[in-house]
């Protein structure tokens, strides 16, 4: 019975979650929602590198990897990776991919912890440094 209530308080949520979609509204509830780094953006840490939008991302991906940090949503689509700071520190940051020509990436790392964008955006941006051209953000 203990297994019924859970998923029937589940599913109460998600539908009272108002105009939030379904999918969306299960990733607030289980804390992997990238609603809130999505908002962030307007506050990100930016900077453009001149490389192929693939090296970029493939560069971010082996980055975290390298620092511990953990991801818990990534999107090749979207152009976006959710990470937490590490698997003990679970503030969350959001790094996001813009495609501004065929050789050019804007690169923009949100949080709502500042320490954790500065720190992200400074391991991510060391190692695309290294490996591509960093121009001013337009």
């Amino acid at each position: 019975m203990g297994r019924y209530a859970f998923f029937t308080c589940l599913l109460a949520a998600v539908m009272l979650s108002g105009c939030v979609g379904i999918k969306e509204g299960t990733r607030g509830f289980l804390g992997i929602s990238t609603r809130e780094l999505e908002k962030g953006r307007k506050d990100a840490v930016v900077r453009t590198f001149q490389c192929a939008p693939s090296d970029c991302y493939d560069t971010i991906l082996a980055t975290l990897k390298e620092i511990g940090a953990y991801v818990y949503a990534k999107d090749s689509n979207k152009k976006m990776v959710a990470v937490y700071v590490s698997e003990t520190d679970t503030t969350p940051a959001g790094i996001f991919l813009t495609e501004e020509d065929k050789a050019a990436v804007r690169v923009e790392v949100s949080s709502p912890s500042s320490y954790a964008k500065e720190f992200i955006a400074g391991k991510v941006f060391a190692a695309l440094e290294k490996r591509c051209v960093s121009t001013p953000v337009k």
